[in-house]
């Protein structure tokens, strides 16, 4: 399935799950995931099934001043 990563269009197979997104740019945590805009959290990872065209974001937080 075709999907966008942030901002980057990735091919993930079907059935894949924003565990899997996460797991497809290595992403080191601490971090939050959006799908199509909506929150997913950390515990529903592995079990929030993507579709094709889904958009995925993957956020760091940000420190400084």
């Amino acid at each position: 399935m075709h999907i966008t990563i942030n901002q980057q269009p990735h091919d993930l197979p079907d059935g894949a799950t924003v565990a899997d997104a996460v797991a497809a740019i290595a992403a080191k945590p601490p971090f939050a995931v959006a799908v199509n805009t909506v929150f997913v959290p950390s515990a529903q990872h592995a079990q929030h099934a993507l579709h094709t065209g889904d958009r995925v974001e993957v956020i760091s937080p940000v420190t400084g001043g």
